[in-house]
């Protein structure tokens, strides 16, 4: 019979905050390392380190009270914050929308016939800069997807604004690798070379 693994940091920093969600109250760390251990099977040996980095993160509140510290995390708190998160990655998206606009000019300039070679490298500083954004993009909303789902259910709808944002911007990466292909006679994996852009670049699911 093989021999049962343990848990990984994720779950346990995952099993932590739901332990503090469903309690809703305030514990000093000997608490915790009973509780925990009891109720989620952290061992008490991690639960500092874990409670440590929850703290760190911002995902769980502590204070001095006394001679005594005190921990908890609050499921109202969480929201908010994915809340802000979300209206951050919109203010993000609305920039990125200007940026697009500035590059389809561009464009448009460059395909009157203007001398290439400066334009050109604007367009392709552009162009990594917008890709580098995008990713930055998809990490933020698959990050969204990991979380617990009672905590984001109430932006999962805003969520969805910005998913479909993230792939309209693969959208234009494409059509932007395209044009630069037909107008400078790059190759596709040329281009992805040198603007870091990932082999298996694609819109999200």
């Amino acid at each position: 019979m093989s021999k049962r693994k343990g848990l990984s940091v994720e779950e346990k920093r995952t099993r932590m905050m739901d332990f503090f969600y469903e309690k809703k109250d305030f514990f000093q760390l000997k608490e915790l390392e009973k509780l925990c251990q009891k109720e989620k099977g952290i061992t008490s040996m991690s639960v500092k380190d874990i409670l440590t980095s929850l703290v760190d993160d911002g995902m769980v509140d502590t204070d001095k009270i006394g001679t005594s510290v005190y921990f908890w995390a609050f499921p109202g708190k969480a929201r908010q914050k994915s809340q802000k998160r979300l209206n951050d990655l919109t203010s993000k998206h609305n920039e990125l929308a200007a940026k697009k606009q500035k590059l389809v000019e561009l464009i448009e300039e460059e395909s009157k016939g203007k001398e290439p070679c400066e334009e050109r490298d604007r367009v392709l500083e552009l162009l990594a800069q917008e890709t580098k954004q995008r990713d930055e993009m998809k990490e933020e909303l698959q990050a969204f997807k990991e979380n617990d789902p009672e905590v984001i259910e109430s932006v999962r709808k805003d969520t969805a604004v910005a998913h479909e944002a993230a792939n309209r911007w693969t959208d234009n990466i494409f059509c932007i690798k395209s044009w630069i292909k037909n107008k400078f006679g790059f190759d596709t994996s040329t281009i992805d070379k040198q603007f870091g852009i990932p082999e298996d670049l694609d819109y999200l699911d």
